[in-house]
């Protein structure tokens, strides 16, 4: 899938260097910072506004289809929601693009194109890492070309009516969906290693549905 070229006054790179994005997203009005040494979180609420997560969700509607995993684990509860694949040259998407690029500083050059998920009642997505392990069986077909994941960009686009929180064991902070709120997380440690504290779960939706969308970013340049 072809990836929009995205014109933004700040390129900061894949964020393997995490300071300099460290230092953008904490002067950003309303960004808060996780206060733990184990991972680096930041969240801004109202980062989208509601009529541009009303037309995400209606995006993610029209393309959704059952959620997959890189390496199965054998537990065929293990994800449940449904994903969608967002279309980089619709003008929304195009958009959101920007915006989650002015607010984190990552290259959009970098970032794969924007996924959708969809968490209908009793759904979820067990503990999880975004970054694909070295030593798992489809390393190289996920990495081979751009590299692994560097940072993490997640937005709720609605507020379900219970549940639907996402939980990071590690450090005990469970956030609550909220539209338009926006996390971003690094997925390495300060050394550059994979950070296992990284570890969290999409709970279960326990009214309503949950919608979000997320933006991962790689080591190299995007190449599909």
């Amino acid at each position: 899938m072809p990836v929009m070229t995205i014109s933004t006054p700040l390129d900061l790179g894949s964020g393997l260097d995490a300071e300099p994005i460290l230092r953008h997203l904490a002067a950003q009005t309303g960004v808060q910072r996780l206060p733990s040494p184990k991972l680096i979180l930041f969240v801004k609420r109202a980062a989208l506004s509601p009529d541009l997560c009303l037309a995400l969700i209606e995006r993610i509607d029209a393309v959704r289809r059952p959620s997959i995993v890189s390496d199965s684990n054998g537990d065929a509860n293990y994800r449940t929601s449904e994903t969608g694949d967002l279309d980089p040259a619709d003008p929304v998407v195009i958009a959101t693009e920007r915006l989650i690029a002015e607010l984190t500083g990552l290259s959009p050059h970098h970032g794969e194109p924007i996924q959708g998920q969809r968490y209908a009642v009793g759904q979820e997505f067990k503990g999880h890492t975004d970054y694909f392990e070295p030593l798992g069986i489809d390393y190289d077909r996920y990495c081979g070309r751009s590299g692994n994941r560097t940072w993490t960009v997640m937005i709720y686009l609605n507020t379900p009516e219970a549940g639907g929180a996402t939980r990071f064991k590690s450090v005990d902070k469970t956030i609550q969906p909220e539209t338009g709120k926006l996390l971003a997380w690094n997925n390495r440690r300060p050394d550059g290693s994979l950070n296992a504290a990284t570890l969290h779960q999409g709970m279960k939706v326990r009214q309503g549905v949950k919608y979000v969308i997320t933006k991962w970013f790689r080591e190299k340049p995007w190449a599909g």
